[in-house]
């Protein structure tokens, strides 16, 4: 079960939230919750927000699918912040002049994915895996055969070429 929630145009620099964003990124979601809720940066209130969105949207696909739910099985499997668009702004200087000012915004992403991950998966790769090494050889084989094919049709068109002219 996986789940994301996003949040565009929060009003802070995205350098600012992702050193929060970084303290999160692929922990469980009990966990995370607890770094966000006791953090002293302004940047851990909108992420925590995010993460509880999250969170909420997993719960709300297990009730449409109709499976188990538990939070505390969940971990933060991708979480980033991106900048967003600069707000430009202008204030009075010196001699009339005017001094810009950039006030950035940033879009948060956290995806929440449950712990739990088929086995069977895995036992079916390495007998995939044994299947390409034979074919290889064949496709050396088959290479050979075609760059002599290639050969001989390139000096069959360079002698049309000297004849012709």
């Amino acid at each position: 079960m996986e789940a994301r929630a996003i949040q565009y145009t929060v009003r802070q620099s995205a350098r600012k939230m992702r050193l929060v964003i970084d303290l999160i990124r692929g922990r469980p979601v009990p966990e995370a919750d607890a770094i966000l809720r006791f953090s002293k940066k302004r940047a851990a209130r909108q992420i925590h927000k995010v993460l509880k969105s999250a969170v909420a949207n997993a719960q709300q696909a297990a009730l449409r699918q109709n499976e188990a739910f538990d939070a505390d099985q969940l971990r933060v499997k991708y979480a980033v912040v991106n900048e967003g668009q600069t707000l430009k702004r202008f204030t009075a200087a010196a001699m009339g002049r005017a001094t810009p000012i950039k006030k950035r915004t940033s879009h948060v992403e956290i995806h929440v994915a449950s712990d739990a991950a088929p086995a069977p998966a895995a036992q079916a790769a390495p007998a995939t895996n044994a299947e390409p090494k034979a074919a290889p050889k064949k496709k050396a084989a088959a290479g050979k055969k075609k760059t002599q094919k290639k050969t001989k049709k390139a000096k069959a068109t360079k002698k049309t070429k000297k004849a012709s002219k």
